[in-house]
């Protein structure tokens, strides 16, 4: 048996349980290994059956006396009843619908069991975890790994599985980490960590199993990140140099003052287009920082450089806003801007005059806009993601924006690289706060500027959290709002009829689908009601937004499509509909959606769950306008993953490591950057460099 064997090498593995595993991302005998416990049963304690007491959990050694199936045809169900006793006394052992353990335990066995003891009529042990005792036990009488689990799969299978291959491969298991390494931070061997993590002999060593574990995959990440930047600055790119009478025209034509770190952003960025490598750089501010004007003026600063520069936006309605944006505050540089989705193809070009300047919009073909872009009759091309695909050519493209793409990872960077010789320069934005833990490590190969502070005149959003009893209060301020001429959304988790939520109370999640209709029915009948989600066509989005913003719609009840780059200064309130399915960082982004002009703003957290640790969190998003310390706080309770959306950022869903423990990542950066001092390559670590490889390829942090 070997390391890249399927699991169906393993005694008792099938093709069914095989289909099972993979469910749980375990295809090999290595998956297996390296699938980690997510906590411990503490199974050492065997008690007496004389100390048994109702309601409790126990361990027992006992020998079987008898054992017998019995059927009860009034509730149509098959028990299995034994009789077990130890030097202390006996009692009953019942299991249900499991008829085939008469065939696996007899009288005379000597067994470990565990189960709850409970009193109904009788006292007795109900449907325990039972092994025979035969040399070293797995299932009791030990501390016992407690693994995430799949239907079809028991705990007690996963344990036998993972015991077989601990048996039968663990010796194969490679060192990769460098002798130094392990040395300087006194960490356990692989081999024995595998072991540990597993079947812990003691509290001890399983700290250090979890130690190691936690140590490499951290460790690990910062040799993904430190090498990916160090490559990406050993490529050519355009030097940009700074022409200050263009930038003193930008801030001269803006309605407004920068702030001071909307001032360093931009300081920043000027400093990184000077050089001969490539910037990349992360313009991370909260909501309603500013991060689009000091975007402008990093693309006026290209433009008067004479080359290119491509905007790229995760969705259509961010594309078209954008380029709304960019035609209205630009039209005093002699530019020309484009737009390329599957539903807009337009180009807006400016002339300039004494007296004024003047836009011009036209739509074009895409082969026309395209021609446009390769012989460089278009300075900014604003577009999703297509806009680095095969087919589109640029002439000199130096600059590169990717707003809300919470990773822009190394396989996009060397698809730009294909687009000119020299490498563009790479400026990606979002206003989900990046937590300084994730900062340090997933981000690490980027250089971070932060806008904290708000644009002046901007009035605090006032939140407060909505219980049922006062949900008629909520619509008494919404009509409040629209009646002063003001718009409001309304945000659902759900898009279809609502489910049944498993909580004390049955909660039902609120669909968009049935709030629209009962908001335009029952509630707001004179009002105009509008309702948008993700299943909706691109083009029936963009009218549903567009007529939104026009203010032909009152009230927009939507999905969460509106979290981020959505702009409608009129709107002054958000209603958050069972807001305990979202996230704190997630339901700040909402919050953004309101408060963007001089109106009074407001945001009502929904919430019909009456569990405290529940409304706690909410009260904490209604407490504190600060998105980085409420994004620390999502990161502690929900991880990455809940956070970003792990498939669609490339962030790690870690087994072991936390992405908060600012003393680990601190150790394994030192560490990482140790060796790629020494060994650039990784050739001198070839064990260390393979392990690289399959663990970038997993989390997909490219």
């Amino acid at each position: 048996m070997n390391l890249d064997d399927e699991v169906t090498k393993i005694f008792g593995v099938g093709d069914v349980q095989a289909r099972r595993l993979k469910k749980l991302g375990i295809e090999t005998i290595s998956d297996l290994l390296f699938y980690y416990p997510i906590s411990y049963q503490d199974r050492r304690k065997i008690t007496p059956i004389a100390n048994l007491k109702i309601g409790n959990f126990y361990v027992v050694r006992a020998r079987i006396n008898s054992i017998r199936n019995i059927r009860v045809w009034r509730h149509r169900m098959g028990i299995t009843e034994a009789e077990i006793e130890d030097k202390t006394g006996k009692t009953k052992v019942i299991w249900f619908n499991q008829p085939f353990l008469v065939r696996n335990l007899k009288a005379g066995d000597n067994v470990l069991l565990f189960g709850k003891f409970i009193k109904k009529g009788i006292c007795y042990l109900t449907s325990p975890e039972y092994e025979k005792i035969k040399g070293q036990v797995l299932h009791a009488g030990r501390i016992i790994p407690v693994y995430r689990l799949t239907k079809g799969i028991t705990a007690k299978m996963m344990r036998y599985f993972v015991d077989q291959a601990l048996k039968k491969c663990c010796y194969q298991v490679k060192e990769y980490l460098p002798r130094e390494v392990l040395k300087q931070e006194k960490l356990m061997e692989l081999q024995e960590m595998l072991k540990n993590i597993h079947f812990p002999v003691n509290e001890k060593l399983e700290r250090a199993a979890r130690e190691r574990a936690s140590f490499d995959e951290l460790f690990l990440i910062q040799l993904s990140v430190i090498s990916n930047r160090k490559r990406w600055q050993e490529r050519e790119a355009f030097p940009i140099k700074y022409q200050k009478e263009t930038a003193a025209k930008f801030y001269k034509s803006l309605p407004y003052k920068f702030t001071k770190d909307q001032q360093k952003a931009t300081l920043e960025i000027i400093n990184d287009l000077q050089k001969g490598h490539p910037m990349n750089r992360l313009l991370n501010g909260d909501v309603g920082s500013g991060k689009t004007a000091v975007a402008m003026f990093a693309l006026v600063q290209i433009f008067k450089n004479g080359f290119q520069s491509a905007f790229m936006v995760p969705t259509e309605v961010l594309a078209s806003q954008h380029f709304k944006t960019l035609s209205e505050n630009l039209k005093i540089f002699p530019l020309s801007i484009a737009i390329l989705t599957r539903s807009e193809r337009k180009i807006a070009s400016f002339k300039i005059s004494r007296e004024n300047s003047r836009v011009k919009i036209e739509k074009l073909s895409k082969k026309k806009i395209l021609e446009k872009i390769e012989s460089r009759e278009i300075d900014i091309v604003i577009g999703t993601h297509a806009l680095i695909q095969e087919g589109v050519k640029f002439k000199n493209l130096a600059f590169v924006i990717v707003d809300e793409q919470h990773r822009f990872g190394v396989k996009q960077r060397a698809m730009l690289q294909k687009k000119n010789i020299k490498v563009p320069h790479l400026l990606s934005m979002t206003a989900t706060p990046i937590p300084r833990t994730l900062a340090l490590t997933v981000y690490g190969d980027l250089d971070i500027s932060i806008l904290k502070e708000m644009p002046p005149g901007r009035k605090k959003i006032k939140t407060k959290l909505i219980t049922a009893r006062e949900h008629y209060k909520a619509f008494q301020a919404i009509k409040k709002e629209v009646k002063k001429g003001r718009q409001v959304f309304v945000i659902c988790p759900l898009i279809e009829e609502p489910i049944t939520l498993p909580e004390k109370r049955r909660l039902e999640a609120r669909s968009v689908k049935l709030e629209y209709k009962k908001l335009k029915k029952d509630v707001f009948p004179k009002f105009k009601i509008g309702m948008l989600h993700g299943k909706m066509k691109a083009a029936e989005k963009e009218k549903i937004m567009e007529d939104f913003k026009n203010k032909k719609i009152d009230i927009l009840v939507s999905t969460s499509v509106v979290e981020v780059g959505v702009d409608i200064p009129n709107a002054s309130l958000m209603m958050i509909e069972n807001a305990e399915r979202f996230g704190l960082a997630q339901i700040h982004q909402f919050r953004g959606r309101v408060g963007r002009s001089k109106y009074q703003s407001y945001c009502f957290l929904f919430t019909e769950s009456e569990s405290e640790e529940t409304l706690e969190r909410l009260r904490a998003v209604a407490q504190s306008a600060d998105g980085f310390a409420l994004a620390e706080k999502d990161l502690e309770i929900r991880g990455p993953g809940e956070i970003y959306g792990v498939r669609q950022s490339g962030l790690p869903d870690l087994k072991i490591a936390s992405l908060t423990d600012l003393i680990m990542i601190k150790r394994t950066k030192k560490r990482a950057k140790e060796i790629l001092e020494k060994d650039p390559g990784l050739e001198k670590h070839p064990n260390l460099a393979e392990k690289l490889k399959g663990f970038e390829t997993s989390i997909h942090l490219e």
